[in-house]
């Protein structure tokens, strides 16, 4: 039988959402961000599963949720089929071209994978550190977390860190989901690019895959990370981005 449950005004933390977060030397915690709210909500059992088949289903794919078991099968078969390498980040501020590595192929095919099912559209540019980085493929919004519950969100990328690669203006690298990470898998719905000094890259080369770069809009990057933040590198207006695959 269906129990229906009848939630007023709260709090409801979505811890999820946020714990992704690029290690920068200003900060030695996690962030954990609270979406506010107002209204009467009525929820259902049926709700979260009947919100992924939506997603799936406006999406017409057939593909399986990605687990930490399948990740690799299903990623080195996806990127034989989706050989693209460049994608167009839209956001108000401007575009951002993005070349993926082809020697990164697991992060190269994941990129893609999520361009195509619409994963980035309406999410974030959510932290931006001036002089350092901006991360973008999280949101506050309900429908980020249950995009990921429809397309897997209990994997992480095995690291694909190439020896002598390392963090310099314009890369693009995986997030990680947690310090305590000693084989630096990748965390897969949140990237960052760097646009800082190389002296401030020591903790990340070697700890963060680097899978792309970006080979036009830096313009629009550096715009990006000096927009007005709260203390957890957050902007105080929305940046919302877009994606799609270019070529």
């Amino acid at each position: 039988m269906k129990k229906k449950f009848i939630v007023y005004s709260v709090y409801l933390a979505i811890s999820c959402v946020i714990f992704i977060s690029c290690e920068d030397k200003k900060k030695t915690t996690e962030t954990v961000v609270e979406t506010k709210i107002e209204k009467k909500v009525e929820v259902e059992d049926e709700d979260e599963d009947e919100d992924e088949t939506k997603v799936e289903k406006d999406k017409k794919t057939d593909y399986p949720k990605i687990t930490n078991e399948n990740v690799v099968e299903f990623l080195t078969e996806y990127g034989k089929i989706n050989p693209e390498t460049k994608v167009l980040i839209t956001s108000r501020f401007g575009d951002i071209v993005i070349e993926l590595y082809k020697d990164t192929p697991l992060h190269r095919a994941n990129f893609i994978y999520l361009v195509k099912q619409k994963y980035f559209d309406e999410t974030f540019f959510h932290r931006v550190v001036p002089n350092f980085i901006i991360q973008g493929g999280n949101s506050d919004l309900v429908s980020t977390p249950r995009k990921r519950a429809a397309l897997g969100n209990k994997y992480l990328l095995p690291a694909e860190i190439i020896p002598g690669r390392i963090h310099q203006y314009g890369t693009v690298s995986g997030a990680k989901e947690y310090r305590e990470n000693p084989d630096h898998r990748t965390a897969p719905y949140e990237f960052f690019i760097f646009h800082g000094p190389r002296s401030s890259t020591s903790h990340l080369n070697g700890k963060y895959t680097i899978f792309g770069n970006v080979i036009q809009g830096m313009d629009v990057v550096e715009k990006i990370s000096n927009v007005k933040a709260d203390d957890g590198d957050w902007p105080l207006e929305n940046i919302y981005i877009s994606a799609k695959v270019i070529e």
